[in-house]
């Protein structure tokens, strides 16, 4: 557990299993502690490097306001992160909803730094046919958001996702009661700085397309049919690789932990 100064923040990461490097992105609002539902599995084929994105968590903001979150910074961010634990090899990465977003741009800006991508359910919605009509119902959560709070906020987005995105496990360690804490403290700062602005986001397809060796687009089972679904699908056809349907939904590695692992490494080192 130690930080990472880069510019404009502090970032908190934290370092442990055995095996090549493989860097977890969290969704927004998610920090490192959320993959410790599947740490003891992954930690047992490779080095897992977690981190909470800048301004949220533990990683401190050198400014004493909150900011936008931006999809470049972040991938930038994850960029300098692994030039600092892993200068010499390219390293798996892993990306779940937002983080798979900033997963993409770091593939495609440093294609590189990576060996293999699993971007999973990228909540990229303005790849979709109808992107107005979503980006509308994100500013619609963003609006009652402001106006009612955010749980009415999160109630209108989990409805409006099809209930794909279940709840975290009950805290049952004094380590998931501090998570818990936090990302009670994140939520809101999600909500107004990082929810309409990833996305809004368009990944570089002419840079994936380059690399599309490397990436696997994912999505969850029990999502199928479903928005956070829909994004992966669009750019799986686009850049003409397969989608892989992972165990669960939109946060299948909390809702199914061992299967989820168990297929993510297989599909990590399949080729």
């Amino acid at each position: 557990m130690t930080t990472l100064s880069v510019p404009g923040a502090d970032l908190y990461y934290e370092v442990g299993g055995a095996g090549p490097v493989l860097l977890m992105l969290p969704g927004g609002g998610g920090d490192a502690a959320v993959f410790d539902v599947v740490a003891g599995s992954l930690g047992a084929h490779f080095t897992l490097l977690t981190l909470d994105p800048r301004g949220y968590s533990r990683s401190r903001l050198d400014s004493p306001h909150s900011v936008d979150q931006r999809v470049e910074v972040q991938s930038e961010d994850a960029r300098l992160l692994l030039d600092a634990v892993s200068p010499d090899r390219p390293a798996y990465v892993f990306g779940g909803s937002s983080g798979a977003i900033v997963g993409l741009d770091l593939l495609a800006r440093h294609p590189s730094r990576v060996r293999r991508l699993v971007a999973h359910e990228p909540p990229s919605f303005a790849v979709l046919p109808d992107a107005a009509e979503q980006l509308a119902f994100v500013q619609d959560v963003h609006r009652l958001f402001r106006e009612e709070g955010l749980a009415a906020a999160s109630a209108r987005f989990v409805a409006g996702i099809g209930g794909t995105m279940k709840g975290m496990p009950s805290p049952a360690t004094p380590r998931a009661e501090e998570m818990t804490a936090r990302l009670m403290a994140n939520a809101p700062i999600m909500m107004e700085h990082e929810l309409r602005q990833f996305t809004s986001h368009v990944p570089d397809l002419a840079a994936l397309g380059r690399v599309a060796d490397k990436l696997v687009l994912a999505a969850g089972r029990e999502s199928r049919g479903h928005l956070p679904y829909r994004p992966a699908a669009v750019l799986a056809q686009r850049l003409g690789i397969e989608l892989v349907e992972f165990p669960g939904a939109h946060s299948g590695f909390t809702d199914e932990p061992e299967q989820f692992a168990k297929q993510l490494v297989e599909v990590l080192t399949s080729r």
